[in-house]
């Protein structure tokens, strides 16, 4: 098992040792104690799980009060997952760093609490399996505009971008309320 470190402190991207054979494989996707010698040591309270169709982008979201960590994977299909960094006094505040999860390659990506969380699926469906170290509350729910030219995310191509209602409206960093960034 590999734990990778990225361009932004905390954020990791896992690549887990698969075990093949001629009836499929097998995977660990998670085990405490060695997610924590690997630097991921959580305790995560909350699963979650979604399936979308290409071209959906799903974020960049966070929770203020009760920020989640997020491991996130692939169970089937192709995403371009991102995390950014929003915590006010972080010198690495408004940078991204991102990576491509999917069923094939079934690398995972660690985001550590104070980030903004999104993907974009890139395969016809995907199906993202996350888990999280804090429940979430609608009434904690924040979030980032997905394209902020500030941030200047290298989304790739995929063709039309489906969003929520939610997302279309979220604002940019520059734009966002002090208060409801994380420190």
């Amino acid at each position: 098992m590999e734990f990778a470190t990225t361009k932004i402190a905390g954020v990791m991207l896992i690549r887990p040792d698969i075990h093949r054979d001629r009836r499929g494989f097998f995977q660990e996707t998670f085990h405490r104690r060695k997610y924590g010698e690997g630097g991921v040591g959580c305790d995560f309270v909350q699963d979650n799980m979604s399936r979308s169709v290409r071209g959906t982008v799903r974020g960049l979201h966070y929770q203020l009060k009760q920020p989640q960590g997020k491991l996130v994977f692939v169970l089937q299909g192709e995403i371009f997952d991102v995390a950014v960094d929003i915590r006010r006094r972080s010198p690495t505040f408004g940078r991204w760093t991102g990576a491509r999860l999917s069923g094939q390659n079934r690398h995972q990506l660690f985001v550590p609490p104070g980030f903004a969380h999104g993907f974009m699926v890139l395969s016809e469906t995907a199906e993202v399996y996350y888990k999280c170290t804090d429940f979430y509350r609608p009434d904690d729910e924040y979030g980032i505009f997905w394209n902020d030219p500030a941030i200047g995310i290298e989304w790739p191509d995929c063709g039309a971008v489906l969003l929520s209602d939610k997302d279309r409206k979220l604002p940019l960093l520059a734009r966002a309320v002090p208060a409801t960034l994380p420190d």
